[in-house]
C-alpha cells in the first residue's frame, strides 16, 4: 500500500494504516532528530512527540508535499522547541544503565587502520562543530546539505523565505569551515 492511501485510511479512523505509517518513517523521523539533536534521549522524545502531532494533525495534511517532507517539518518544529525549553532550564544526558552510550561499528577491512582512525577524527570533529551550530542554522544545514531537500523544500519545512535559508546555510557553512580550519591548525 503507498502513502496515499495509507494517509487516507489513517485519516478515517484505520489503526493499522495508522500503525504502518509510524513503522514506515519511524527511523527516518529518529534519525534526522538525532542528527539535529545530538542525543540519544532527546532523539527518541523527539520522535516521539513527532508522532504524537502526527496523529493529531493527520487531518491537516493536504497532499501538496510529500509525507515526509511534511514529517520533516514536524521534527525541525520539536527539535526547535526541546532546545529553547532547555536552554531555560538547562539539560544533562540521561545515560543508560552501565552509563555507556551505545554505539555500533562494524569493520570494513577494505580500508586500512590508518584511513580508518583519520576518518573517525574527521568525522568528530565535524559532529562537534556541528553541535555548536545554534539550532536554527543546525536544522537549515542537516536539512539542505545532509538530507539533501533543496533551498525552496527547506524554506517551506522550516517556515523561512528563500533567502533566510540561504542566509542561514551561509552562515552555518562559514561557522563550520572556521571550526574545521582550527580544529587543523592546533
Amino acid at each position: 500500500m503507498n502513502d496515499k492511501e495509507l494517509i487516507e485510511k489513517a485519516k478515517n479512523g484505520d489503526k493499522k494504516a495508522l500503525t504502518e505509517l509510524v513503522k514506515r518513517y519511524e527511523q527516518t523521523v529518529y534519525n534526522f532528530a538525532f542528527k539535529i539533536c545530538r542525543d540519544k534521549e532527546r532523539a527518541e522524545h523527539t520522535m516521539q512527540e513527532t508522532f504524537l502531532s502526527m496523529i493529531k494533525s493527520l487531518h491537516q495534511f493536504s497532499g501538496n508535499s510529500k509525507f515526509s517532507t511534511w514529517l520533516y517539518t514536524i521534527v525541525s518544529n520539536h527539535c526547535l522547541m526541546l532546545a529553547r525549553s532547555q536552554k531555560v532550564r538547562g539539560f544533562t544526558p540521561l545515560e543508560d544503565e552501565d552509563g555507556i552510550v551505545e554505539e555500533k561499528n562494524i569493520a570494513d577491512w577494505k580500508v586500512t587502520p590508518d584511513k580508518v582512525a583519520e576518518n573517525n577524527e574527521l568525522k568528530n570533529i565535524l559532529d562537534e562543530a556541528i553541535q555548536k551550530l545554534p539550532y536554527d542554522y543546525r536544522i537549515v544545514f542537516m536539512l539542505r546539505d545532509i538530507e539533501g531537500f533543496s533551498t525552496e523544500e527547506t524554506g517551506k519545512m522550516t517556515n523561512l523565505s528563500i533567502p533566510a535559508v540561504k542566509s542561514r546555510l551561509h552562515r552555518a557553512r562559514a561557522f563550520l569551515r572556521n571550526e574545521l580550519n582550527a580544529a587543523f591548525q592546533e
